[in-house]
């Protein structure tokens, strides 16, 4: 029998961070200590992955407005649900997987249906991890953006999150955060950028092609911008952290134009960010043709997540020929 090695947890759950890339440590839990520090309404409750969704950093600041709920994640929505009806301001985390499918309809009864300002934090979005099917959350914002009060938030690096956490806060419904963890490319600072709840940013102009992106995958449009920039390529960059309610003015004034438009999403292509846009577009009467850059509608492999963004198309030289091929 031939053995096979097996592959390091490390690469399996690896950074997406680029080498030598700066990053910022735990951006939400930091956030949500200083969000919680002027407003003491905040709480923090996880079902068992403090560690692992950065709540951790808030359970060692505030220990007795943190609370673990142990593997069960229809209570901790439950009880984030009662906590709201009280007056205070939960933020309840667990991986993005067990909030979409194990906690649905206590999400949407529970939270969304009474309109509560209940913070669902999803870490492991899309493929941010090689565990496979069982991890990979590539169907959230689908299963999410049907839900009525909901609003969803696909960051793109620490500063989208430091900034975030205190408007969802402030949000007097339930929000739904796709969270990066650990160390977190820093990105945005360098594009005189400012996150606000419900919009899009047009992040560097281009005359030739239109990437239309959100989370981690702004990150990746951005390095693709630079190097097509060597094929003469002017490629415009338009980041839309905020996926429901979408910013379809900001958007569509991009797309409305005879440039290359192409999506951009760490999600499956079926009900995300490419049929937000298109579905924007035939609203709007615009006949375009917009190209997605997206998950496959498939259950995805288990293996080490560079490996894995290389053979799905996420990584920076495959989003860089599918756009020279779509020319």
């Amino acid at each position: 029998m031939t053995s096979v090695a097996p592959l390091k947890t490390s690469a399996m759950i690896a950074s997406f961070a680029d080498p030598g890339q700066k990053t910022a440590p735990t951006p939400f839990g930091h956030a949500l200590v200083k969000a919680a520090q002027a407003d003491d309404r905040i709480v923090g409750l996880t079902a068992d992955l403090g560690k692992y969704t950065d709540m951790h950093i808030f359970a060692r600041e505030f220990p007795d407005r943190f609370f673990q709920m142990g593997m069960a994640e229809q209570l901790l929505f439950g009880a984030a649900a009662g906590m709201a009806e009280t007056g205070l301001v939960p933020f309840a985390s667990t991986y993005s997987v067990f909030a979409a499918r194990r906690a649905y309809d206590f999400i949407c009864l529970d939270i969304a249906e009474p309109n509560l300002n209940v913070n669902v934090v999803g870490g492991l979005p899309g493929l941010t991890t090689g565990y496979g099917p069982s991890h990979q959350a590539t169907e959230d914002v689908a299963i999410f953006r049907g839900m009525p009060n909901l609003t969803i938030v696909d960051p793109c690096d620490s500063v989208d999150i430091e900034q975030a956490v205190p408007q969802l806060a402030e949000h007097p419904g339930p929000t739904y955060l796709r969270l990066l963890r650990g160390n977190v490319p820093t990105v945005l600072d360098e594009y005189d950028y400012t996150f606000e709840l419900g919009k899009a940013k047009v992040l560097r102009g281009g005359n030739d092609v239109v990437l239309i992106s959100s989370g981690l995958m702004t990150m990746r449009a951005l390095q693709a911008a630079e190097k097509l920039s060597a094929h003469n390529v002017d490629v415009a960059v338009v980041h839309t952290p905020t996926i429901k309610p979408f910013d379809a003015e900001t958007v569509l004034a991009q797309v409305d134009t005879d440039r290359l438009v192409v999506t951009l999403e760490n999600h499956t292509v079926v009900g995300g960010l490419f049929e937000t846009v298109a579905s924007a577009a035939v609203r709007r009467g615009l006949a375009k043709q917009i190209t997605p850059i997206g998950l496959p509608d498939e259950f995805l492999a288990a293996g080490a997540l560079p490996t894995l963004h290389e053979r799905y198309g996420l990584s920076t030289p495959r989003i860089v020929a599918t756009v020279l091929d779509r020319l």
